[in-house]
């Protein structure tokens, strides 16, 4: 007989459905789990919340415990959910937030012909979630897929910088001084300046000061509390981004960033 592998018994099951009913089972332990942030939960909580026995319990706690699902507090003793956790919650938010932007991005690339990009929010920094190529033969790659950059820098960036509120930005600009010694054509003062050009105009422009031939301009998309989760962004060579086009490349982000909205407002609960 082969020897029994770690947890095995976890798996185990009777009738046809047995990894079914396991897979169910952790799910409603990491449930569970999830009810009773940001104290955690007892192994009592997790018993009674599951209704399942202290055996099977502890098995299921010590198998997640092994994944990185779930840790136990040295002091309290208490169960919370793990950093993978936080890893899948982030990576499946930013999947959403892709997906609702995916048509916005097409249309704004068709509409434009240059490259547009869709940002979020993710600690003081902006991530690029997805990228849109337009049909203008001179294309802007200034941002992949996964890059991050302060907050601040770059349009998309600056415009989720800018729907925040004073205090916050100043925070995250605190947070990223040293961060921002890697672009040296920042610096606070500027970035500051260019909140509250953001604010006035209603949307972000950059003037070439990642790549001085290329222009940028971004709009955020707000929650439902006013809190911006994610930014639209078109860059483009400067002489595409001057004049009247702003004007007109800042309307039509602005009316996707509504309908945007609107669908990630439909998303939620």
């Amino acid at each position: 007989m082969p020897p029994r592998q770690p947890y095995q018994d976890v798996i185990d099951d009777t009738g046809p459905d047995g990894s079914m009913k396991v897979v169910m089972r952790l799910a409603n332990v990491l449930k569970a789990i999830g009810r009773y942030a940001p104290d955690g939960a007892s192994f009592t909580d997790v018993g009674r919340e599951t209704e399942l026995g202290k055996s099977t319990t502890h098995r299921l706690l010590a198998a997640l415990a092994d994944a990185g699902l779930v840790y136990q507090d040295l002091e309290s003793k208490r169960y919370r959910l793990g950093s993978t956790i936080a890893l899948l919650g982030a990576s499946a938010l930013a999947q959403s937030y892709a997906s609702a932007c995916r048509r916005a991005l097409e249309e704004v690339a068709r509409v434009s012909g240059d490259t547009v990009f869709a940002s979020v929010v993710e600690g003081s920094g902006a991530v690029c979630i997805a990228r849109e190529l337009g049909s203008f033969p001179i294309r802007t790659l200034v941002l992949n897929v996964g890059d991050r950059r302060p907050l601040g820098v770059g349009a998309g960036s600056l415009a989720l910088l800018s729907a925040m509120d004073d205090g916050t930005v100043a925070r995250m600009l605190e947070r990223n001084r040293k961060w921002l010694g890697d672009y040296p054509s920042y610096s606070l003062d500027e970035i500051l300046a260019d909140v509250q050009a953001t604010r006035s105009n209603g949307y972000a422009l950059m003037r070439g000061k990642i790549v001085p031939a290329i222009w940028a301009i971004g709009c955020a998309i707000p929650d439902r509390e006013g809190r911006p989760v994610c930014a639209l962004s078109i860059s483009a060579i400067a002489e595409r981004l001057s004049g009247d086009r702003v004007e007109a490349m800042a309307k039509l982000l602005r009316a996707q960033a509504v309908e945007v909205g609107a669908l990630l407002d439909s998303l939620k609960p």
